[in-house]
């Protein structure tokens, strides 16, 4: 069969794969049929990848040389994946590792194994040769020290956290694996004074609570303006005219969006929000509220756990949050919205760049220039305008500063897995005639053009 498949099977058993990551994940159905379409999408872009997958011909300064440049796979490949996308986390790796010629060894989340496992079935299923798809389970820090030390493999690819990112990176220095690195995210989501309301308010929905607010590009900070000058009016009448604050119109609004959430077992119908995936992200969640609520924030909506009970925590929504707080500095990984104040265009900026990760960002405006100043002013691999789903297998996914190294998805993740070596050719060739057998000895890369009935070529190539 084809690499491509991977992508029939995986939406033929779409069905069974999503009542699997529900079970095993927490995430309701609908999200985890989602995660199979989304993460089927990397297979299918990749195989077709594959086919472009091309050298270059430099020209080069010499006129008897020519430079070419060849792709060779980087070799074995380590893949660590998480849980928060037990499916779609692997095909992202996957799909390019196979596409470019590598062969990889998964190791995937020990809270989501069962979802890694039946990939790697699929896979066999598909055709592909045993050894070229592996997973492997057990202590996650003894795999991890194997695939760092073994001088088999050649490539680390990793998401999670930024303090295991860190470890990863520092272990593969020691013989110089290539790294790539998608970690934490702190992600701003700056609501102008100039949005329209309802796509802020749906838009910054889509991108905090997907997943339970466990995703690494979760709106992690909402920031609203508090005062704006109507757009349509004069700088004279600006000046004598304020509009009042979109940011209570916005809290409100959100607020009631939020309160409608269902929460519940994730194969009803209805929900549309899990559990979160053990008691310590509940913990850490609570820790994370106290302590914002200690230095002046207000819980507007939940605050505590569910009453379904286990790990289930309410949707919650937090107003009056600042840069003093830890809920600004920390990923939450959880169903915690938390708005920020701010007053000009400058202003969201500096809070929204005031952070160590830059993942992914989030602005809503009406202004196409505000769009594109704001964006440019942004520290981040990825930003949403008007829009709160960013990913795609088409684009390049990543992060700067402390969020990560490399880019997955699109044609800049193939090179990824890629080794790009140069072939220098210099040389001579001899004419020789076949008649009299006088020979002519010219540069390999000559203009001349024998007359091939009396004229034999013989390659002499040089360094």
């Amino acid at each position: 069969m084809s690499h491509v498949s991977r992508y029939d099977l995986l939406i033929a058993h779409k069905e069974e794969l999503g009542k699997l990551i529900t079970l095993e994940q927490g995430k309701p159905l609908k999200e985890a049929l989602g995660e199979i379409n989304y993460g089927a999408g990397f297979v299918e872009f990749f195989a077709e990848e594959a086919k472009r997958i091309y050298g270059d011909i430099i020209p080069s300064a010499l006129a008897d040389r020519r430079l070419l440049v060849l792709k060779q796979p980087v070799g074995v490949v380590g893949a660590i994946t998480p849980w928060n996308f037990p499916l779609a986390m692997i095909t992202r790796k996957v799909g390019p590792a196979l596409a470019c010629g590598c062969t990889v060894v998964i190791k995937p989340s020990e809270l989501t194994p069962l979802t890694a496992l039946a990939a790697a079935e699929l896979s066999l299923q598909a055709g592909i040769p045993p050894g070229v798809v592996n997973v492997i389970m057990g202590n996650a820090p003894d795999i991890g020290d194997a695939l760092l030390t073994s001088p088999q493999v050649r490539k680390i690819t990793f998401t999670g956290s930024t303090a295991v990112g860190k470890k990863l990176m520092a272990g593969a220095a020691g013989s110089v694996k290539r790294v790539s690195l998608e970690l934490g995210g702190n992600a701003p989501c700056i609501v102008f004074d100039d949005a329209d309301l309802d796509v802020a308010v749906k838009g910054a929905f889509a991108a905090k609570f997907r997943n339970t607010g466990q995703t690494c590009v979760c709106a992690n900070r909402i920031l609203v303006q508090e005062v704006g000058f109507g757009s349509s009016l004069s700088a004279c009448d600006q000046a004598a005219y304020v509009f009042a604050s979109i940011y209570e119109k916005f809290a409100n609004a959100f607020s009631k969006a939020v309160q409608n959430m269902q929460v519940g077992d994730g194969f009803t119908d209805d929900v549309a929000q899990g559990p979160l995936i053990n008691e310590a992200a509940v913990t850490k969640v609570e820790s994370l509220i106290q302590d914002a609520t200690s230095k002046g924030a207000k819980v507007i909506l939940g605050g505590k756990r569910h009453s379904l009970g286990l790990t289930f925590y309410e949707p919650t929504v937090i107003s009056d949050a600042n840069n003093e707080m830890l809920i600004s500095r920390e990923e939450i990984f959880g169903p915690v919205a938390t708005l920020f104040r701010f007053k000009t265009e400058d202003d969201a900026i500096r809070i929204a760049n005031d952070t160590t990760s830059g993942l992914a960002a989030y602005i809503f405006t009406s202004s196409i220039k505000r769009s594109w100043r704001v964006s440019e002013a942004l520290e981040y691999g990825l930003v949403g305008v008007n829009e709160g789903i960013i990913s795609t297998e088409v684009a390049p996914f990543g992060g700067v500063k402390q969020s990560g190294l490399g880019r997955e998805g699109s044609k800049y993740g193939i090179d990824e897995y890629l080794e790009a070596n140069e072939i220098r050719v210099h040389g001579e060739y001899k004419l020789i005639c076949m008649v009299c057998h006088w020979d002519i000895v010219q540069p390999l890369f000559s203009q001349l053009e024998p007359d091939a009935s009396i004229w034999e070529t013989r390659v002499s190539v040089g360094s």
